[in-house]
């Protein structure tokens, strides 16, 4: 890939779903091995893979990896026990990859966002008390946009966030203070 395209200085690991949404005791194993891999275990191979090629090139331009965790990695989400482990898993990852790769100068960080309107989310968020619900318990009475989640992760990724490796930036509009 690197003799195709040349160096590696971004990586965004942005993969991420649920669904057969249930509780643990009605959960089939399949559900939670689909989960992990969509949402935990596609971060790692991508990493591990971009990650190595990040650490070959020796240029010292600046690089990141960032990871896209959820609001759900922080407190859990009702009856998507698997998503939720996944992405607390997801900060986790990033923090000791963070750990392995700063020797190379190369910054891991994840991003966690809370409730926004994204492709992902569009039909959840069509029912009105669920909006209202989240409005009220959001500390900014909204939802938040794709554009501004994207933001975030622009600036983890960017060199303006040089100094910043092992953190998970939370954009939930102040949910968890609610």
């Amino acid at each position: 890939m690197q003799e195709r395209y040349g160096s590696v200085d971004v990586l965004v690991n942005n993969a991420g779903g649920s669904s057969n949404k249930t509780n643990i005791f009605e959960m089939s194993e399949d559900d939670w091995v689909k989960s992990q891999d969509v949402n935990l275990k596609s971060v790692f191979l991508v990493s591990k893979s971009i990650g190595q090629l990040m650490k070959n090139n020796d240029d010292q331009k600046d690089r990141a990896i960032v990871n896209v965790a959820s609001l759900s990695g922080h407190k859990a989400g009702a009856h998507i026990p698997h998503y939720s482990a996944a992405k607390a898993a997801v900060m986790n990852f990033s923090r000791a990859l963070a750990y392995e790769l700063a020797p190379y100068q190369i910054r891991v960080n994840s991003v966690s966002p809370g409730f926004a309107r994204t492709d992902l989310t569009s039909a959840g968020l069509t029912n009105d008390r669920f909006v209202k619900a989240i409005e009220k318990n959001t500390a900014l009475s909204r939802v938040g946009t794709a554009d501004e989640i994207a933001n975030v992760i622009a600036f983890a990724a960017s060199s303006e966030a040089s100094y910043m490796t092992g953190s998970d930036l939370l954009v939930d509009g102040g949910w968890l203070l609610t």
